[in-house]
């Protein structure tokens, strides 16, 4: 083999690697670094804000888009996780992030109503009990 194309293939191989690498170092744009019980209770931290913000608050639209990132993220990090996916922790928080998802794809940028929030500010409580509890 020309000592031309084994430098070139050389080259790819290394550049393969470091992009590899560095794209494994990196956080995600949402905030979550893989870590269960930090992940969630940033989340529901990040949520509890985006769902008690007053109607007229200059920064909705983009607290709430970045609220549902968020939650895509999130669940499509740990669904599939068979540590994460069978707590019963992840089950009430994935009906929880499913209720706030599915109104905020119907409703846009509307408030959360109060029924809504009261509802998702219980599981979120419930959701942090067991996080902390490990269950």
């Amino acid at each position: 083999m020309p000592i031309k194309q084994y430098l070139s293939r050389l080259l790819a191989l290394m550049l393969v690697v470091v992009i590899g690498l560095v794209g494994c170092g990196q956080n995600s744009s949402t905030g979550l670094t893989g870590d269960y019980t930090q992940d969630t209770l940033a989340v529901i931290e990040n949520l509890n804000k985006a769902i008690d913000l007053p109607k007229d608050a200059p920064d909705r639209e983009e607290i709430q888009e970045q609220a549902r990132e968020q939650i895509n993220e999130y669940v499509s990090r740990y669904r599939r996780d068979g540590k994460a996916s069978g707590l019963r922790s992840f089950t009430t928080m994935q009906t929880a992030l499913n209720s706030l998802a599915g109104f905020y794809g119907t409703f846009g940028n509307r408030p959360v109503p109060e029924k809504l929030k009261t509802r998702l500010q219980q599981e979120f409580k419930q959701v942090e009990l067991a996080v902390k509890r490990g269950s």
